[in-house]
């Protein structure tokens, strides 16, 4: 029998890696967690794990998808390509005004 076995790519937005710096242990390994997740899984992975409450934005961020680390920081990404890659936008304390 032959599966099909791919790995989704992620791409972090250049600001992203200056998001990262100070922000608390536990969030930082949550979202390694996540990354992990998305890598195998990609968003439909997201969705049978209810702690991070993945959902699609609306408004400014009409496109883009989140997900909690917490009850304050939120992981903003985008699906591209036809489920080959994920863009993540931001890791930021919850205020979806800022791009």
């Amino acid at each position: 029998m032959y599966t099909q076995f791919s790995m989704w790519e992620i791409y972090e937005h250049r600001k992203v890696e200056k998001q990262l710096q100070g922000i608390p242990v536990e969030i930082l390994k949550r979202y390694e967690k996540w990354k992990d997740i998305v890598y195998v899984s990609g968003p439909e992975g997201l969705k049978r794990i209810k702690g991070f409450r993945d959902e699609a934005l609306k408004g400014e961020w009409q496109g883009y998808r989140s997900s909690r680390l917490n009850l304050q920081y939120r992981v903003i990404y985008k699906v591209k390509h036809s489920k080959i890659y994920v863009q993540v936008m931001s890791v930021t304390p919850h205020d979806y005004r800022r791009k």
